[in-house]
């Protein structure tokens, strides 16, 4: 019998553990699962004989090493800054571990132990990072095989609301956590390259700097840059590419809308406004606008950022709430934390809505003297509220990871992520049995 250890068991586990114990049986598995709500652990796995929770708590060395020197594997869904203590561990114990998360820097500072104890850590194996790895692998190996040169790349994610749910004007709804959305882009300039020229571009001009896409079936999407689009070049074998660009998706207009706020101010989560708590929505937002005294708070925003005051940002913005004199009743808020507050009473991820996780990869190539494009597109939408279509994107990828280890089907040692074909090919595979694989269409430039 094997033993699994998983931890966490938020939003995004659920159907990894619905994976694990569905395939408990066949594969002799035993799963302990532990969260710091043991309630939550039992909800989702219903009374499983092959499973059990725990109350765990990460920062509890004495438990941490004695559940980890129990298990044969260690899946961590924790967030990403606390990878490094159930790494720690891992390691000490000699023990495989799997993360969706990127490889962070803690991580990477422990290599050389990594590779000592003889174990692996297999990270970004979820969505993005995950099936944006291996999708994109199978095509770029596909194309050198055949004697293809690679000149662009492009891909794109977004989760989003499913269409039938769509039913607000920023076409979005939360359907993860609500402070990555908050907060996005901040942090650093977005690094890109196109036609062999590098682009830096900073956060204020982010939400300006939007291409347009269209993906089979769903329609148009607008892109914005990630904030480094770089970083694989070396993973994929793409080091002299002229052109490479990772981006998030969102429905047309969300970002030109999104834009107000990042030039208010309005996503800074640096420091905190004096008498939050009794503050309104309307005052929180002319906290950022210059004095004049006739103008209203929408004509200041309107003359400000040069935005008609019947215009279609102007109806996003007021659909929001912001202009009410509704008190905020947070103490020490930071202005992001008043944005999330306001944007979570109108995003509402409805108990009747379902999500939907878009990725799209468009490849540019030379071959025998002719250039190509190939697009490949994928759109999975969530079954219900607890296996989302971003908890299945996320967790299949996991589950499936972790029985190949299992089963000696993936060898590898060290710190690693999934861009070979003994794990990619299978990977991918496996998931197209639950629904989730890409439709590419070729063409001639």
């Amino acid at each position: 019998m094997k033993k699994i250890f998983l931890i966490g068991a938020g939003l995004s586990a659920s159907t990894l553990i619905k994976y694990l114990t569905d395939n408990s049986e066949k594969h002799d598995w035993k799963i302990r699962v532990g969260d710091v709500s043991v309630e939550t652990v039992k909800e989702k796995l219903n009374g499983h004989k092959n499973a059990e929770a725990v109350q765990f708590d990460i920062f509890n060395e004495e438990q941490r090493n004695e559940e980890i020197k129990n298990a044969d594997i260690v899946i961590s869904m924790l967030p990403a800054r606390m990878h490094y203590l159930t790494a720690e561990s891992c390691i000490k114990y000699k023990k495989d571990m799997v993360t969706a998360s990127y490889v962070s820097d803690e991580l990477k500072a422990m290599k050389d132990d990594v590779e000592k104890s003889g174990i692996l850590i297999l990270n970004e194996i979820g969505v993005d990072p995950g099936i944006d790895h291996m999708s994109a692998m199978q095509i770029i190996d596909g194309i050198k095989e055949k004697g293809g040169k690679i000149t662009a790349f492009r891909s794109y994610t977004g989760g989003l609301i499913a269409p039938d749910f769509d039913n607000n004007p920023w076409n979005y709804k939360f359907t993860w956590n609500p402070r990555n959305v908050v907060v996005a882009g901040q942090g650093s300039a977005a690094k890109i390259i196109v036609n062999g020229k590098y682009k830096y571009i900073p956060y204020h001009q982010l939400f300006k700097r939007v291409e347009r896409t269209n993906v089979i079936n769903y329609g148009e999407f607008e892109v914005y840059p990630n904030r480094d689009s770089l970083k694989y070049r070396k993973s994929y074998g793409l080091e002299a590419i002229p052109t490479m660009v990772r981006g998030t998706m969102r429905r047309p207009g969300f970002s030109k809308a999104w834009n107000v706020f990042v030039q208010l101010g309005a996503t800074d989560d640096t420091y905190t406004l004096e008498n939050s708590e009794n503050m309104t929505y309307r005052e929180f937002i002319n906290t950022f606008l210059k004095y004049h005294p006739k103008l209203t708070v929408e004509g200041k925003i309107s003359s400000y950022l040069h935005i008609e005051e019947d215009s279609s940002v102007m109806y996003k913005l007021r659909w929001l709430g912001i202009f009410e004199n509704e008190k905020i009743g947070i103490k020490n808020a930071s202005p992001a934390k008043i944005l999330q507050k306001i944007l979570e009473k109108k995003w509402k991820f409805e108990e009747r809505d379902r999500d939907m996780l878009v990725m799209q990869h468009k490849f540019e190539y030379e071959l025998k003297g002719k250039k190509k494009e190939i697009t490949s597109s994928m759109v999975i939408e969530g079954k219900d509220h607890v296996h989302t279509a971003m908890s299945s994107t996320v967790g299949l990828p996991v589950g499936i990871a972790v029985k190949m280890i299992l089963t000696g089907k993936i060898k590898e040692k060290g710190i690693r992520i999934p861009i070979s074909k003994n794990i990619y090919n299978p990977v991918l595979q496996e998931l197209q049995e639950y629904g989730i694989q890409f439709t590419e269409v070729e063409k001639d430039l």
